[in-house]
């Protein structure tokens, strides 16, 4: 088969790894002028780093099986994480349950319950049993108290804003699993992996395995439509690098845009469509900076703190070498936002002068002469909306148009959407697409 896939992310190139090997034509169409999507680099001291943090879990198999298969697997390193939780005025450890009996901003009763709870929940093996409830019910329900006030519920409007009350609780619990799987021995210590030489050691080489497979990967060619023909796909319209147009036929086509543009490509029944534009997408705004010298000693840090007007610090040097980026501290300054949110259209500029005066409140020490340089990237469609009874409502990916598929992260489902998830979807789909090949010839036959 020749198919066309509309977009280089971790779920596009996973599928042409696999597509190609077997011997089909592949051709994939990235509108940005790079390759990775949400965990593309950008040069930060001499060295590649993701535009938006990234590390992996122990329990991300997907992604090392795909890395194992392209002959990366010996590097991806592990280390040790340190969690901190800004409340209350105060930074508290919080990376392991021993560290949480130590909670100093809620009453010892309520640290007891908070890590009694957190057990409860990575017990649950079937996530369907919390498929009808919100995540802020459940919690303030079987929670309470100070832990749920002081700490949970803080995270989730600062994560989700207005929409705090509307997330599925499959979502928290996802979370949980994840985080818990990636604790080792008795006291519970994280360790997150990260490759050397960043994610783009990964997505360069699928990008070379893929084109020593007669494959190509075109960047900065951005899909305008795809062509359907008596219900069937039949071409991609596509913008070259030099502004032309041109048409491409293929025998069937995968699609990895966000549900909001995706009618913009093609005509869907109003059904699915409405499946798609039901999803609502916060952005991402993320603020780089280099410094000087650490703000604080913890790779994460939660905010939970209304007063605060960023969700999350990652402190990527405290975690991996500094020695990377030319000896200096790297920090990123993380956000979740509707994206008519006014802060969403901030400036740079605006954006420092709006964090800054609250990064006191982690540092008493932190003075703005720190920071040697600085970085901005937002995403537009970074964090899907995930409501109950989501299994119900999630878009399918073999779409009403015959030949013609969708894979994005609004299908990625009980787990929160993620590098790894979005590498094991795009080698499903290459499965999916094999599979229905295979079938038509059976029909035909």
């Amino acid at each position: 088969m020749k198919i066309g896939i509309i977009g280089a992310g971790a779920a596009g190139l996973a599928a042409a790894l696999d597509l190609s090997s077997k011997g089909h034509k592949v051709l994939v169409y990235e509108s940005a002028p790079f390759i990775g999507g949400q965990a593309s680099t950008i040069p930060v001291g001499g060295s590649p780093l993701e535009r938006g943090y990234h590390h992996l879990f122990t329990n991300d198999a997907a992604i090392l099986e795909l890395m194992d298969d392209i002959g990366l697997g010996e590097t991806m390193k592990w280390y040790p994480s340190r969690v901190g939780t800004y409340t209350e005025g105060k930074v508290y450890k919080t990376t392991t349950a021993l560290d949480l009996l130590r909670l100093g901003a809620i009453p010892f009763i309520d640290r007891i319950k908070l890590g009694l709870f957190t057990l409860k929940v990575g017990r649950i093996k079937d996530w369907r049993t919390l498929e009808g409830e919100t995540a802020d019910y459940w919690l303030s329900e079987r929670l309470g108290g100070a832990a749920y006030e002081k700490v949970w519920a803080p995270l989730l409007k600062g994560k989700f804003g207005r929409f705090y009350n509307q997330i599925g609780m499959p979502w928290f619990w996802g979370k949980i699993q994840t985080r818990l799987a990636s604790r080792q021995g008795i006291r519970g210590r994280e360790v997150l992996g990260y490759p050397d030489g960043s994610f783009d050691t990964v997505f360069d080489r699928l990008k070379s395995v893929i084109e020593s497979e007669d494959g190509k990967v075109h960047i900065s060619t951005p899909v305008t439509k795809v062509e359907v023909v008596d219900g069937v796909a039949k071409a991609l319209v596509v913008k070259s690098p030099d502004g032309n147009e041109k048409r491409e036929e293929f025998d069937c086509v995968l699609s990895t845009v966000p549900s909001f543009s995706f009618p913009d490509l093609v005509d869907l029944p109003e059904e699915y469509k409405k499946r798609l534009t039901d999803v609502h997408y916060l952005a991402a705004v993320v603020v780089v900076l280099e410094m000087s010298q650490p703000l604080t000693s913890y790779y994460w840090m939660n905010i939970a703190d209304p007063e605060v007007p960023f969700l999350g610090l990652i402190e990527h040097t405290n975690m991996l070498p500094k020695e990377w980026y030319s000896g200096n501290n790297v920090l990123y300054i993380t956000n979740y936002l509707d994206r008519k949110d006014p802060v969403y259209s901030l400036s740079k500029g605006e954006l420092l002068d709006l964090y800054l005066p609250h990064m006191k409140k982690l540092n008493p020490e932190f003075d703005r002469s720190w920071i040697k340089a600085v970085h901005y990237n937002s995403v537009s469609a970074a964090q899907p909306i995930i409501p109950v009874n989501y299994s119900r409502a999630i878009p399918d990916h073999r779409t009403p148009v015959e030949r013609l598929y969708l894979a994005n992260t609004t299908q990625i489902y009980p787990e929160d959407r993620g590098t790894n998830y979005s590498f094991r979807m795009g080698r499903e789909m290459a499965a999916m697409i094999m599979d229905d090949e295979q079938q038509n010839w059976r029909d035909w036959k």
